[in-house]
């Protein structure tokens, strides 16, 4: 059964977040099921940090179930030029987040769930929460060729990834949050996990590539909202409560007092790129001008999301090197994304000689550099 957040739920809700379990008879046994109204990645986001900060998990334990609107989610160590086809992302208007866990890149959609299981820190155990989340499918369909392995994924037919894991341990608090993959859109997923961008060097944590499938695949009754019941219905019976899912407003300040400004933090440029550990790129790239072909060797080291060295060589009988020197100091400093890259290299325009033939050079060069972000 799943109760609306009422104003009645939102003080029940309030009270059972932030005093302890032992004061509050209403839900003492410790499970506590809520899920999100919202699809919106940072607002979800918000929520684990919110919870894992505010609230006492020492007698009591959280689930929380959540779905996203097509977005791409990198772990908190991640490089998203490393991990994901950034390009095609802008195209599709797919968002990028960055969680404050480790572990790999995931896709998310309205056909992937989300589970976060919240303990403190003596409590936390993965394997534990994977076990739940198979019996649960399994009561939903006792065929189903699910197992939880060693990496803490969970295999469907013993070769098919259908959940990723992360987690983040607090000093007192945790969460172990992962996938399951129902039926979100395979085509996208494959291809904006896909990076194009060649030359990385990176001490990033890098995600290890699997084959994936969707449940509704395997069987086509198993929806996203049967899933979600399922796990909801198992994990209360492990725990013992007989509470409904409570579901939440992510944005609701008199639930989650100061949880919007952790929401505007997580869509920060500083937050999403500007925490990818420094790397570099070293390639090359052909530019075709006047039927002839030109080679351009670039090398841009990139820390904190901004350039901090910058090294373009192209021979300079075809453009003087005064223009060439002109963009790589510019370019220093500047934060390594299109659209600042862009704005720069039009204000640089400005300033070169109104010839035709050089205009044309410049702008090949820096439509080709723009390629590399």
């Amino acid at each position: 059964m799943v109760i609306p957040s009422s104003l009645k739920n939102c003080f029940q809700l309030f009270y059972a977040l932030k005093i302890p379990a032992a004061g509050f008879k209403c839900i003492a046994s410790s499970g506590l099921i809520l899920q999100s109204v919202s699809n919106d990645v940072y607002q979800n986001l918000a929520v684990e940090d919110w919870i894992h900060d505010n609230m006492n998990l020492e007698n009591r334990q959280v689930l929380f179930l959540w779905r996203n609107s097509p977005t791409v989610v990198i772990g908190r160590h991640q490089n998203p030029w490393q991990e994901c086809n950034l390009k095609m992302m802008r195209k599709n208007n797919i968002k990028l987040a960055r969680r404050r866990s480790g572990g790999g890149t995931v896709y998310h959609d309205l056909g992937n769930i989300n589970l976060t299981f919240f303990t403190s820190k003596k409590k936390y155990e993965r394997m534990e929460n994977l076990k739940l989340v198979v019996r649960a499918l399994k009561a939903l369909q006792p065929q189903l060729a699910v197992c939880a392995t060693e990496r803490y994924d969970l295999l469907l037919n013993g070769k098919f990834k259908i959940s990723g894991t992360a987690a983040k341990l607090g000093r007192t608090a945790a969460y172990h949050h992962c996938t399951v993959l129902c039926s979100a859109d395979r085509f996208l997923l494959s291809s904006v996990l896909k990076s194009p961008y060649k030359g990385i060097k990176s001490n990033a944590t890098p995600s290890m590539p699997a084959l994936v499938k969707n449940l509704s695949e395997e069987d086509p009754t198993l929806t996203c909202e049967k899933i979600m019941d399922a796990v909801a219905a198992e994990y209360a019976i492990c725990h013992q409560t007989d509470h409904p899912i409570v579901l939440i407003n992510p944005s609701d300040e008199t639930v989650f007092p100061g949880i919007n400004n952790k929401t505007k933090e997580l869509q920060t440029w500083d937050w999403i790129y500007g925490k990818t550990p420094k790397f570099s790129i070293s390639t090359c790239f052909n530019i075709v001008y006047n039927q002839s072909l030109l080679e351009v060797k670039v090398d841009i080291h990139v820390k904190h999301g901004r350039i901090e060295l910058c090294n373009i060589d192209l021979p300079e009988q075809w453009l003087p090197p005064t223009m060439c020197n002109e963009l790589e100091k510019n370019l220093i400093g500047s934060k390594f994304c299109p659209s600042e890259t862009t704005a720069l290299a039009s204000t640089l325009l400005r300033t070169c000689p109104q010839n035709y033939e050089l205009l044309t050079k410049w702008s090949l060069l820096c439509e080709n550099v723009l390629t590399l972000m």
